[in-house]
């Protein structure tokens, strides 16, 4: 039997796990280092209600995720409270679960996300339907529309994220939409971000993009219009990603997989380019030394360069220490209402406002996004007829002034500024919780530039598979992480030590949320 160190019960650690546990002949552990499993995919559970930390589509373009998926949670066949509420019709799956009697199902959700930006609601992505331009005004719809032709006449050099976003929307719409939110996102201005971040979340989306799905849905959905088009719906867990991955942990201990939480990974030995041996810090406190014949880490690459110590050439010790994270912090706020009124015509219990995120463009607060988890799905919340159960974003930095507030500061702090912002009143908040979680998104300056020098390194060890997220310090989405998992598992199975289809995932040129 072949040995083989899973480090982190994320996504991607999960996946590879599982899927490892199917071939047989292999002796699997999964450390994870803290005391719950998922990731920034997992779901919080607080006094009834349950919380997606980060807030996660299903939708993949890759037919093995997709399939993945539907064999652990299989497709809704028969309407969700919700549908049955209004009469939704949608393409439920034929002989599929009922999630009104049924835990174990995967609901079809609507796909709406706007942004609010001076008190007006904009469709995120951007369109250019007639409430955009009349939220806009007319002069600055002008001022838009010859921003953006003067950006496609003059292409500025994509050397910074302000570039790639102003070659794609000019700077009206840059200045409107991307500039203070991403400022937001990464506490860097986007000039001094690389404009690889751009290629590898917004790719193929464009104002050309958005003209384009906005004349297919006018003229019909002839074969040709629709070739390419944003996506409309996506599938979700009746009770948040967090069921997939507690589900797919508890298959792979079926099959002999065995987990070991709070066991933080600290070094490696390693023998003529192999680890022979990962060593780790129990929940305890001892440390403990596992032989390997195989490690599959999804582990921060800063962390993983540290722990192999002597091995690393100096240069590659350098960049890896400097490799730049942003942390993230969630307040839960139960609500018996919100200020906002639901002008669309999508229907919802309690008439709330539709959205599954509500991206929050004002920079006089530090609010990034608020999640409506009613909307992900109404079995989130214990009573989603009377009552709203919102999660507030911000995104920080470990040990600064958001991470380092009392759960109690960090819930006023949040309250008091949806409060500045007119969402809530004050006496409309009925229970509050506040969830933080480190190295939440690798991020694309200071010592970024020298992935490609770290990456050949990692690659000399010949039993080390980088997989994940922060295995490969990529934003990637859920199902680009599983992806690596599976290309690993793969490369393992088949004696494969060439890792550059590992790391060649997510790196195709088109927009995520455009489904062919």
């Amino acid at each position: 039997m072949k040995r083989v160190i899973v480090i982190g019960a994320g996504p991607a650690g999960i996946t590879a796990a599982y899927e490892l546990s199917k071939k047989g002949g292999f002796e699997i552990t999964v450390l994870e280092a803290t005391d719950r499993i998922g990731g920034i995919s997992q779901t919080v559970k607080y006094n009834g209600n349950r919380m997606d930390i980060g807030g996660h589509r299903f939708f993949s373009k890759d037919s093995r995720v997709t399939d993945w998926w539907q064999e652990l949670l299989p497709l809704q066949g028969a309407p969700s409270k919700d549908d049955i509420a209004f009469d939704r019709k949608k393409d439920f799956a034929e002989g599929g679960p009922d999630p009104e009697t049924t835990d174990e199902v995967m609901l079809l959700r609507d796909r709406i996300s706007r942004i609010y930006y001076k008190n007006h609601f904009f469709d995120y992505p951007v369109t250019l339907k007639w409430d955009t331009i009349k939220n806009m005004g007319f002069i600055t719809t002008v001022k838009a529309g010859f921003s953006y032709l003067g950006a496609k006449i003059r292409k500025r050099p994509e050397d910074s994220l302000e570039n790639f976003y102003i070659n794609r929307f000019g700077k009206v719409l840059y200045s409107m939409f991307f500039e203070g939110y991403t400022e937001k996102l990464w506490g860097r201005h986007p000039s001094e971000i690389s404009a690889d971040w751009g290629a590898q979340r917004v790719k193929g989306l464009s104002i050309t993009a958005v003209i384009r799905d906005m004349f297919r849905k006018i003229f019909g959905k002839s074969k040709k219009a629709t070739e390419t088009s944003l996506i409309e719906s996506f599938s979700y867990p009746k009770y948040g990603p967090g069921q997939l991955w507690e589900l797919a942990l508890s298959k792979a201990k079926g099959n002999g997989v065995k987990v070991q939480m709070n066991c933080k990974v600290t070094d490696f030995e390693v023998v003529d380019g192999q680890i022979k041996a990962v060593i780790y810090t129990d929940e305890n406190g001892e440390s403990q030394t596992v032989g390997c014949d195989t490690v599959i880490s999804t582990m921060p690459i800063n962390e993983l360069v540290n722990g192999l110590g002597d091995n690393v050439p100096e240069n590659i010790k350098v960049a890896a220490k400097g490799l730049p994270f942003r942390d993230f912090m969630t307040v839960g706020l139960l609500l018996k209402k919100t200020n906002l009124k639901n002008k669309t015509d999508y229907k919802t219990l309690g008439n709330i406002v539709p959205d599954c995120w509500i991206y929050v463009q004002d920079t006089s607060v530090k609010l990034g996004r608020i999640q409506v988890f009613n909307n992900w799905s109404p079995y989130l919340v214990s009573d989603p007829e009377h009552t709203v159960w919102v999660g507030l974003e911000y995104f920080c930095r470990e040990g600064d002034g958001i991470w380092s507030m009392s759960d109690e500061d960090a819930i006023e702090f949040a309250v008091s500024e949806l409060v500045k912002m007119g969402i809530i009143d004050r006496d409309d908040v009925l229970d509050s919780h506040r969830e933080l979680i480190k190295k939440a998104y690798p991020a694309y300056f200071d010592t970024y530039s020298e992935m490609d020098s770290i990456i050949s390194h990692l690659n000399t060890y010949e039993n080390l598979f980088c997989i994940g997220r922060n295995g490969q310090h990529r934003y990637n989405n859920m199902d680009h992480s599983m992806a690596t998992a599976f290309e690993a598992v793969n490369n393992i199975v088949n004696g494969t030590n060439d890792k550059t289809n590992i790391w060649n995932v997510n790196t195709e040129k088109e927009y995520h949320e455009e489904k062919k």
